[in-house]
């Protein structure tokens, strides 16, 4: 098997993370999540990952320089929202529903919905 088709049939958040500072499900906290859904680009990033899946962070599209993205990309991973993982010199995020539906059940369908409610 191709290192890619591994990758590929590896669940995303059965990989190692890919930056120590990716909390513990038990360690992700409200107060955190809500301030890092509070900005409208994080919300887009959440979004995008909500509807497509994994993406990797230059496949996403971003109004603002690679280093700001990087920024919210690491907001989004400190507060607990996405895991992280890295092929070779590529970084795939992706959100971590099922640790954010157990911390927090129904939290994440009722953000993405008024998300989408504001965004129209």
């Amino acid at each position: 098997m191709a290192p890619s088709e591994t990758a590929r049939s590896t669940p995303p958040t059965a990989s190692p993370p890919a930056d120590p500072d990716q909390p513990d499900t038990t360690a992700i906290r409200l107060g955190p999540l809500l301030q890092a859904f509070g900005d409208p680009l994080r919300q887009h990033i959440v979004r995008r990952l909500a509807a497509d899946g994994e993406a990797g962070c230059g496949d996403i599209d971003l109004p603002v320089t690679r280093a700001t993205g990087s920024y919210h990309f690491r907001v989004l991973r400190q507060a607990g929202w996405t895991h992280t993982r890295r092929i070779g010199r590529e970084r795939y995020i992706s959100l971590r529903r099922e640790d954010l539906e157990t911390r927090f059940p129904g939290l994440l369908t009722a953000l993405l919905k008024a998300a989408d409610e504001d965004a129209a």
